[in-house]
Formats: structure tokens, sequence, C-alpha cells
């Protein structure tokens, strides 16, 4: 039974993965096929799926709203709440969705401490001192700006966002909004007709004028603050340029013989949505869904798999993986001494989990790249995706040739943090935007990009394997056991004792990956500048980024050499791996927020405070580190252990 324990969790697992795909009833609106409307928005079609996942990302930094009912609670998903937002906006003002956590902005606002969220219909009143204060912080540079200052321009964003979602598909006033388009459309003409009388000075019809006037201004407030464009064209141009807002739309049709017929079916949507008539929504949304099939099925093929990878969410379910395989091969390596069958079992059990993780990120990231058509790394959330994918999947390869648990550690660690640290950088809002023209290339993108990227993941699989080898020489018996003590099941009396160490184990993994981290960082560094001098003219020009980068080379040229000389020992080594992710962090992220250079992303308060505290916890793994030998568990009752632990590593044996 065993034997088969590991596999039936990782199938557990699968099972849990592929449940999202499940065929679900949807009886009264069809919420799911509506999220998948093409609609173009920053510079990419993608579905209206997405911009709401995106939108409530960046408004409620999560991707659903609790809704209180009939005195009960539910839960609205991303779609409900948009769908809600742009046909019945006045609902939507009372639902909890803006996050506001300072102290000064709630005193300011005068909103009620002991909340995190508030609605629109609480900011109203407020609004006018909101603008106020914005336009007063916009001209401070972003790094000197207060915390109450960056939390009023979040907050002010979030507002500006939801108000622009409102006038999407209906203007302001309007509550019937298929009736009143009927109405337009019998109104045009006799109101162009009133219009050019009165310019030419003649009698006019004052109130046919003044409707089209009264209709027109709700349509002017929808082109110009509308942010979807959600109008294709009624011919089938596949042209960008050539999709619109619904309120363009209408304004334009007043010179028009011929409307975009999505007008009409986004008003009947409207109007069947705000009475509560699915049969009319879904008349309205199977039309439109046949015309666009029929004119623009490249578009929809495109939308529809966006859609699939909205819900299938492989990198959230690939960090809920990560963490189990964590769990269970931190009890692994624990328990081996005591229970070496039941760690056995455990260990093989986090490596299914790992690969089926490893594969759901791989497919993930397979999933992006055909939806962009672009290489892996294109921006801070994907360099994040794809050193998780590279780390994990160097953890697993590890963990092939040392059966110890450590490469499971690795890359469960490693791929559950920058996972998370992905999530944290999706709320600044879409992941898949259309690139600066500087870096619009898929072959530097592919060079460059990648293999620099591959050196940030090696370097973060050293270092945390360097912080795994003090943790566990400083607090465990461990490093001083040999191999065969933790891989065989029968536990270490079956050991074989001329094994290498656990200890020398993790020596050899460190210093074959700073190998690999060091070609892959000075190769994508020499890529860099030949794409910058193709760029900008100079190969090098000192730029924070390019500074980050090279020193990146030179610390792991550093690590190496020290070794080769013998002026660092097992421990200097693995002091020298962690303080690498010193400066792979600091290449990362730290130069994007000094605010110049070519590569500046502009000073992210968040993820300052979390780089400063993940400094500080490098700089504490390595004053662990340095504690004399006589304070390490895994040395304390093995004097020969100990003195080839300090004896330089130049002229330690060679291990097989």
């Amino acid at each position: 039974m065993k034997k088969w324990i590991p596999a039936l969790v990782a199938a557990v697992m699968a099972a849990w993965v592929l449940a999202q795909f499940r065929p679900r009833p949807e009886p009264g609106f069809r919420l799911r096929e509506f999220a998948q409307l093409p609609v173009l928005m920053n510079g990419r079609f993608q579905p209206f799926d997405s911009v709401a996942r995106n939108s409530l990302l960046q408004i409620r930094t999560k991707q659903t709203v609790p809704v209180q009912h009939d005195g009960a609670r539910h839960t609205f998903s991303a779609i409900e709440w948009l769908l809600e937002v742009m046909m019945q906006p006045e609902a939507a003002d009372e639902r909890p969705i803006f996050r506001v956590d300072n102290v000064e902005l709630l005193s300011l606002l005068q909103l009620p401490e002991g909340r995190k969220y508030y609605t629109f219909a609480e900011l109203r009143p407020s609004y006018d001192e909101i603008n106020r204060q914005a336009l007063r912080i916009e001209k401070i540079e972003s790094a000197q700006r207060t915390a109450f200052e960056r939390a009023l321009m979040k907050l002010f964003n979030a507002v500006s966002l939801y108000q622009r979602l409102k006038v999407t598909l209906k203007p302001p006033a309007s509550d019937d909004f298929a009736a009143e388009i009927a109405e337009y459309e019998r109104v045009i003409p006799g109101g162009v007709a009133a219009v050019r009388a009165r310019q030419a000075g003649k009698e006019f019809d004052e109130t046919v004028f003044n409707r089209l006037l009264e209709l027109m201004s709700g349509y002017d407030a929808m082109a110009r603050f509308a942010l979807p464009l959600v109008i294709p064209p009624a011919h089938g141009r596949a042209g960008d340029h050539d999709w619109q807002t619904l309120g363009a739309a209408l304004m334009g049709a007043v010179h028009q013989t011929e409307w975009p017929p999505a007008i009409k079916w986004y008003a009947r949507m409207v109007s069947g949505w705000r009475a509560n008539k699915p049969e009319v929504f879904n008349s309205a949304l199977a039309e439109y869904q046949q015309w666009l099939g029929e004119h623009y099925p490249r578009q929809v093929f495109k939308v529809q798999w966006e859609y699939r990878f909205n819900v299938f969410q492989p990198f959230y379910r690939a960090l809920v993986i990560y963490i189990l395989a964590l769990v269970l091969a931190l009890i692994s390596l624990l328990t081996f001494a005591l229970l070496p069958g039941f760690a056995e079992t455990l260990r093989r059990s986090a490596f299914w989990l790992v690969a089926l993780a490893v594969g759901i990120h791989t497919i993930g990231l397979i999933f992006r790249m055909a939806l962009e058509g672009r290489p892996p790394v294109t921006n801070l959330y994907s360099s994040a995706v794809f050193i998780g994918w590279a780390a994990a999947l160097l953890g697993l390869l590890l963990e092939r040739f040392y059966r110890v648990g450590i490469g499971l550690i690795v890359a469960s660690v490693v791929g559950f943090t920058t996972l998370v640290i992905a999530h944290h950088l999706s709320l600044g809002g879409d992941t898949m935007e259309m690139l600066r023209a500087v870096l619009d290339t898929n072959f530097w993108l592919a060079t460059h990009v990648v293999t620099i990227t591959l050196g940030y993941s090696a370097m973060f699989v050293a270092g945390l394997l360097a912080i795994l080898f003090i943790i566990l020489g400083v607090f465990t018996p461990l490093l001083n056991q040999p191999l065969g003590a933790v891989a065989s099941p029968a536990g270490s009396a079956n050991a074989d004792p001329n094994r290498p160490s656990i200890g020398s184990v993790f020596t050899n993994m460190v210093y074959g990956i700073i190998c690999f981290a060091t070609l892959f960082s000075f190769t994508g560094t020499v890529l860099g500048g030949i794409w910058a001098d193709q760029s900008w003219g100079r190969f090098w020009g000192w730029d924070p980024k390019e500074n980050g980068a090279l020193l990146i080379v030179i610390w792991c040229a550093l690590i190496l050499h020290a070794r080769w000389a013998g002026l660092v020992r097992e421990r200097g080594l693995m002091n020298l791996a962690i303080f690498g992710n010193v400066v792979t962090s600091f290449s990362w992220f730290g130069v994007n927020m000094l605010g110049i250079g070519l590569h500046s992303y502009g000073f992210m308060d968040a993820a300052f405070k979390w780089l400063v505290l993940f400094v500080a916890s490098q700089l504490a793994f390595i004053a662990l580190g340095l504690l004399p030998l006589r304070y390490w568990r895994s040395f304390q009752n093995a004097p020969q252990t100990a003195a080839s632990a300090d004896q330089p590593m130049a002229t330690r044996p060679a291990e097989p």
C-alpha cells in the first residue's frame, strides 16, 4: 500500500485541478458566455472576464465580492460584479469593494475605522477632496510620497477605474437602454434637421432638438470616459483602431446610415439584466455571439482560450500544491531517523506533488506565451513566474540525483514564494498588456531576458540551499549523516558509511548551481549589451539595471575564485551564496525602484518594504552561519567531521 500512496496523493490533487473544467449548469443569465465576449483594452483583445478580474484585483485586491442577499451571505464572481457595475451601477455603488487601510486617509474622508472595505456611496461625498489631493500629489516624485499620499493615489486610481467601468455599456441616467436606443434612432433624423436649421437661423423643433442633445450628452460622457472598446466595426475589419467605445459609436451614429449591430445587442442585454429577464439577455447574447463568430473568428478564438486560462488559474493551483509538497518534504526530512519507511513515503509523495506542480506551472507558462505571442518573460510579473518555474524544475532535477528531500524543499519554497510575488505584482493591472516599443522584439526577449532570468533562478536556488545547510547544521544533526541515512528507507543502520555526508552533498549542489548561474548571468549580460547597442546605439551605459546584472556576474566570479583558491571553506561558500540572494534581489527589484535609468519601473511601496525585510533575513542567516562550529548541532559530536568542515575546500578529497 505504501508504494501506491504517493501516486494516490498526486491523483487527488490532479483531480482537484481538473474539477475546474467540469461542466456546470447555468440557469438564468449566461454569465460564462458573456464573460467570453471580446473587447479591446490595454492594447490587446481580451475577454470581459479578464477585464473583470484585473479591475477587481486593482480595486479590491481580490477576485470576488461578498454580497448580502435576503439575510444570507453570498459571493459575487468577478464577472457578476462587472456586469452589475456596467448594467446596474446604482446597486454596485453599495458593494464594499474599495480597500482603505491608512488611518490618516480614513480621517480625511470621515470614514468609520475598523473596516477594510468601503462602498462607492460612502466615498462619493469626499470625491472632490480625493481629486484635489490627487492633483497635488501627482506633482510629487513617487519615491518621495508619504504613506498617506501613496494610499490616496491608490484610492484615486481605483475610484477612477470604477467610474470609467460604470459608463461602459450604458449612460448614467438610462433605465431601459434598449428603449432609449430605439428612441434615439427615431429622434436622429428630426434632431439633425433641427440642428442644421438652428445653425442656419431658421425655425426648428425645439422639443426634438433638446431631446437629441439630452441623449447625446449621456453618450458623450460614455465616449470620453469609458475604458474598454466594446463595439466592433460592422463589416468585420480587424484593425485595432476600428473598435470603439459604445459611447463613441452612438455619437458617430448621427452621421451613419448603418449602425454597428453590436450597439443594439448590448442595449438589449443591459435592459434584460436591469429588468431581471434572462431570456432577453440570453437571446441578445446568442445573436451577438453568432455574429462575432462569423465576422471576428480570430478574436473570438483568442479570448475564449484566455477565458479558459483564467478559469484554470494554473499559477494559483501550482502555488497550493507547492505548499502541500513543502509540508510533506519537511516532515520527511525531519522524521527519517525515527520513521525511515514513513519518511520515504512522504518524500516520494512530495516528489510526485512537485512534479505535478511543475507540470501545471509549465502549462501556465506555455498558455501565457501562446496568448501573448511572446517569450515567457516580458515584465516583472512574468519574470517572477518564470524564475519560480526554472527554480522548481532545477530543484526537481536535484532530487533525482540526491534523493534526500532537499531538492523538493528548494523547488516548493522558491515555486511558492515567486508565485506569491507574482500575485502581488498582478494587483497593478493587466499582466499581458502591450509591450513598450523598445521591448517589442521577440528575439531579444527570448535570448537576453530568458537567459539572464535563468541566472536569477540559479542564484536563488543556490542561496536557498545554503540557507537550508545552515539551518540543518545549527539545529539538527543531519549534515553529519551519510547520504544513505536519508535516501535508504531502511534507515541509517543500512546506510553505507563511505558515502558522502549530507553536508558535502549540499556543497556539491551549491557549487554546481553557482557555476550554472555564472554562465547564464554572464551570457545574458553580454546579450543585453548587444540589444542595447541595437536599440540605443551603445553597448554599455552604466544604467542601474546594467550595473545590477554586472554585480551578479562579479559576485558569482568572486564565489568561484574564493573556492578554487581555498579562501573559503564549506560554511564560507554557503554564506557567500546567501549574500548572492541579496545581490540578485537588488538587480531584479531594487534597481527598478531607484527612479532613474532606462529600466526604472517606479517606486513601489509594498515591494520596497518586502525587499528590505528579505535583505534583513538574508543577513540574519549569514550571521547564523558565522557561529563557531561548537554551536552547530551537526558537528558537536563529530570532531572529525567538524575538522573537515573547516578544512579549505580546495584540499578536500573528490566526492563521487
